[in-house]
Parts: C-alpha cells; structure tokens; sequence
C-alpha cells in the first residue's frame, strides 16, 4: 500500500492537517505526519470575525506526530501534503524539510499544499515558471518566487496541486487523489 507523507508541526491550520489525513486514509493509502520532532502537536484554527480586517486564531485539535523530519527518507512515500496555519513559517527553515520537499520536486511526485503552505516553497525555488493557488496574501511571495499566482479552489500543475484554503478542500483533495490514483494507485 503507497505511503503518504504529511509535513507539519505546530501551529498548522487544524483542518488543512486532518483533512487530507482522513481522506487518504478513506482512499487506501497508509499516512504519517511528520514534524521538527515527535510530539503531540497543536494546531490552530483560522477563522473570520465580522469587524476584523483580518482572520482569528483559536486553538484547534492537538494530534500526535509519527515520525520527525531528520528520520524521514522520502523515498519511503508515493506523495508529500504541505498544510498552511503559520507551522511553514518556521518549517522552511528547517534542513530536513527542505531536504524532502526538493527530493519529490526534483523526481516529479505529488505534492498537495494549501494556504500558507506556499511560504514554505518559496525560498527553495520550486515554484519557478509554475502556477500555484495560495491565500491571497501570499500572491507577492509566489510571484517573488518566480511563480504564477492563481486564484482557485484547485490548481494543478504537473506533479503539484494546490488551493487557496481549508473551503477550498473537496476540489483540492479530488484533483489530489486523481493524480494519485494515476501516479501511486493503491491496489487491491
């Protein structure tokens, strides 16, 4: 059974984790969430308030890590997923995620990032002469990254699919599991 790699930590959009968790689950596939160490994570929940220019942030789900990013060889997963919340701010800078991330660009795998996950490719230049969805707020970080920023619930282009949030998931996760059903079909 192909094996899905989720990279995350604290702080990631609850519903951007536990999503696509589930939904490959559902589909056949083994998953593991990776993270800087193995702990019990705590997510956030990123939400609206009528007189706020901006979103909230609330304490989302806690959920335990499988593995940490330094034990992880990529070529152990068919696919990575990259959440948003504010975890790819700091996941960016750590080595061994880079280390992965380049690893499945560089064979073409597919990758799934949503929302703020954009932040934590952009200073690893994979995002060069491609389209990629992203919150809104990151379209400078894409463009600077040499990327094409467009606005939709799912982008696919080659290897990678993206969106813009967690509303965005239905479409997201379908065009992920079509390439995955191409790419890494579970059999059985």
């Amino acid at each position: 059974m192909p094996r899905i790699l989720i990279t995350t930590g604290d702080a990631a959009e609850d519903l951007e984790v536990l999503y696509p968790y589930q939904r490959l689950l559902e589909e056949g596939y083994e998953v593991d969430i990776a993270a800087p160490t193995v702990k019990q994570l705590q997510f956030v929940v990123h939400d609206f308030v009528a007189s706020f220019d901006t979103y909230t942030e609330k304490l989302g789900h806690s959920w335990p890590a499988d593995v940490a990013l330094a034990d992880v060889n990529p070529a152990d997963y068919a696919a990575v997923v990259i959440p948003g919340g504010r975890a790819p701010e700091f996941l960016r800078l750590d080595p061994d995620f880079q280390r992965i991330i380049k690893w499945f660009f560089a064979r073409n795998k597919p990758i799934a990032h949503i929302c703020h996950a954009v932040t934590a490719l952009t200073p690893l230049g994979v995002l060069k002469g491609r389209r990629t969805a992203a919150w809104p707020a990151c379209r400078p970080d894409v463009q600077l990254a040499g990327g094409t920023f467009v606005d939709a619930e799912a982008v696919v282009d080659g290897n990678m699919v993206s969106a813009r949030a967690w509303n965005d998931q239905p479409a997201w996760m379908r065009a992920f599991v079509e390439l995955l059903r191409e790419q890494a079909p579970v059999k059985g």
